[in-house]
């Protein structure tokens, strides 16, 4: 069973904007902290933004503060990467990532290999 789709990936010149989607099954998208996770070519994987159901907490990596912004839809199941001013060091594959169950984002960023549920991944590109 899919438990987390994404999509709403695809190329942009720098400067410009894309909003990601992860569609969860009902349970994760409850108790369940979603991290949005991307890995370029040859680097490490990045934990970006998080959001948690739980206790609220959310957190943004200091490379994308101020340009992108984390969001849930609650009648759609659905978290949201609002990402603004996109730079070429942006592009990577994005994957949404679930925690929990009941887990915080405080943290969160150091623990990527304990994430329980991932996502295919959505390509994006930024490039003139």
């Amino acid at each position: 069973q899919v438990q987390l789709v994404e999509t709403g990936g695809g190329r942009v010149q720098p400067g410009g904007s894309l909003r990601l989607s992860c569609a969860a099954s009902r349970f994760i998208f409850d108790y369940y902290a979603i991290m949005w996770v991307r890995q370029a070519p040859g680097k490490e994987r990045e934990g970006v933004s998080c959001i948690s159901s739980s206790d609220g907490s959310r957190y943004d990596a200091d490379s994308v503060k101020g340009r992108f912004t984390v969001s849930r839809d609650n009648a759609k199941n659905t978290v949201y990467l609002q990402m603004n001013s996109l730079k070429p060091e942006d592009t990577a594959v994005y994957y949404c990532a679930a925690d929990g169950p009941y887990a915080s984002c405080r943290g969160a960023a150091s623990r990527l290999r304990d994430y329980d549920y991932w996502g295919q991944g959505t390509q994006v590109t930024v490039s003139s």
